[in-house]
């Protein structure tokens, strides 16, 4: 199976991206690296670890990322969305396993991209400072990635913390420019698809109503998630932003519409602070794609995630 590195701040639709991959027989996941966003880094990491768990793994390692952003200072997460634990102030069982002791998440990152030699997955749905840091550490980190998907940004689409910045790139727009400008195969998953794809309560009660105590705390942890969103969309449900990150890399869901194109971050002070900058001049002549780079933005994708998420969730059917 093919090995991915996820790097995460495990809060609610982390938890969603993590039972799928933890469902999908395609890959292996065999690393975790936590950082700062939905949650800080620790609570991020134990939440990991207690819903692997649950789902029945204890081999996967799960390191602990950079205590605050790659320049800036961590100053608390969003107990509104994610609730203050980062699963919906949901209580699961305590894992067995702890956060790996003498290695950081960057420093996890490394190590699994020697072990594997060119073949490491790597899928990012939090802030990207741990890749950052592993950037660093070994500048010649992304010709060890067979490809990176993160998901973060908004090419055409408005932000989600200011008028041009989504969370995760808005958070650590120091890390994320330095990323985005690195040499890996790098495909960005912006809010331009992710707010087209939602759960709804029906699928919610499919959860809970599952055999396995791993796909019914999902289905409880999403609770107060489908609160937030009710701003948003006005009605009880969830966008699906890391899940479908986590599917387009495993390739359950496959983009229909990605352009290769140049991109950067704006890392200032500015009112455009977070805004990562697609270049999509051309788009009317079909002259997306650049030959010469390999940053790629999913703006459209082959079918619906919410079938096919559903799908694997409910594969966690072993009582608990």
């Amino acid at each position: 199976m093919r090995p991915v590195f996820l790097d995460c701040d495990t809060g609610i639709d982390d938890s969603l991206a993590i039972g799928y991959l933890l469902a999908s027989p395609e890959i292996q996941l065999v690393g975790v690296g936590t950082c700062n966003g939905n949650i800080d880094a620790v609570q991020a990491a134990r939440n990991t670890l207690d819903l692997i768990a649950l789902a029945g793994r204890s081999d996967v390692p799960v390191a602990i990322g950079a205590s605050d952003f790659y320049k800036t200072k961590f100053e608390g997460g969003v107990p509104h969305i994610h609730g203050h634990n980062g699963i919906g102030d949901v209580t699961i069982p305590r894992g067995a396993r702890d956060p790996e002791a003498g290695v950081d998440a960057a420093g996890l990152l490394i190590d699994l991209a020697n072990k594997y030699g060119g073949e490491l997955e790597v899928v990012s749905v939090g802030p990207v400072t741990n890749l950052a840091h592993a950037l660093d550490r070994d500048p010649s980190l992304p010709g060890k990635v067979k490809k990176l998907v993160t998901m973060g940004g908004a090419a055409l689409a408005p932000g989600n913390i200011s008028a041009v910045a989504e969370a995760n790139i808005g958070n650590d727009p120091e890390a994320a420019a330095k990323v985005v400008q690195a040499d890996w195969d790098f495909t960005l998953v912006p809010l331009d698809v992710t707010m087209n794809h939602q759960l709804f309560e029906e699928d919610r009660n499919a959860l809970l109503a599952a055999p396995s105590a791993f796909s019914r705390a999902l289905g409880e942890i999403l609770d107060l998630y489908f609160n937030f969103y009710m701003s948003v969309y006005g009605e009880r449900s969830c966008a699906l932003h890391d899940p479908l990150a986590a599917a387009i890399l495993v390739g359950g869901i496959k983009p229909s519409k990605a352009p290769i194109v140049p991109m950067l971050v704006d890392d200032t002070f500015g009112p455009g602070r977070g805004q990562t900058l697609c270049d999509m001049r051309g788009q009317r002549a079909g002259l997306f794609d650049h030959a010469d780079l390999k940053t790629r933005v999913v703006l459209e994708t082959d079918k619906p995630l919410r079938p096919h998420l559903i799908e694997r969730l409910l594969t966690f059917d072993a009582p608990k």
